[in-house]
């Protein structure tokens, strides 16, 4: 898939996030305080604010994935909130637990900041996307939900895309094509363990 967020973080600054994400979720799971962390020992663009998401997967299967659009935490600290959140408060999920550590993987998404993806109509927006680019936010009103750019690999058609990501929010399928409904893109650097990590040593 096109990766189109590049140079944000080097593979140190990579690794450091996800070991941080690893020992996040070994401790909420054994129901222990998260890593004690202060930024200031942390290189810089991990010490700035930025949306980020967590995902966990277990055999290719999704099981949780959390995170904020919009930056509100500094990156280190998005990655320990949003690794707590996809362990334990996914609603599609029956918490992780201690059986399920050594089979998990983890993936972190950073975001760059929701741009609003200007549209006359719904078959213009269809043609505007990029499917395997766009991360894309659906609003309406109250009621909102995102896609990272990853869901484009079992949605690959973008209406169906923009359906299931209507339901997601809440809507009926075809409300991403009234006029009140706002679409935002974003793009999306991500990474992962390699392996399935274990939480051992």
């Amino acid at each position: 898939m096109p990766n189109p967020v590049t140079g944000i973080l080097d593979a140190d600054a990579r690794g450091l996030l996800l070991g941080l994400a690893r020992e996040t979720l070994c401790r909420c799971v054994g129901h222990e305080n998260p890593p004690a962390v202060t930024g200031c020992g942390l290189p810089p663009a991990l010490r700035v604010p930025k949306g980020c998401f967590v995902t966990l997967t277990r055999s290719g299967a999704l099981r949780g994935c959390i995170g904020n659009v919009e930056p509100r935490w500094p990156l280190w600290q998005a990655v320990i909130e949003n690794t707590r959140a996809a362990a334990t408060r996914d609603a599609r999920f029956p918490p992780v637990t201690p059986a399920e550590l050594d089979g998990l993987q983890i993936e972190i998404s950073l975001l760059t900041v929701p741009a609003v993806l200007p549209h006359g109509s719904p078959d213009a927006l269809l043609q505007a996307l990029r499917p395997g680019e766009d991360g894309v936010l659906l609003a309406w009103g109250a009621r909102r939900a995102t896609f990272l750019p990853q869901v484009w690999e079992k949605l690959p058609d973008p209406v169906t895309f923009m359906s299931q990501l209507a339901l997601k929010a809440g809507l009926a399928p075809e409300d991403w094509r009234h006029p009140d409904a706002v679409v935002h893109t974003y793009h999306v650097e991500h990474f992962a363990e390699p392996d399935r990590g274990t939480c051992g040593g």
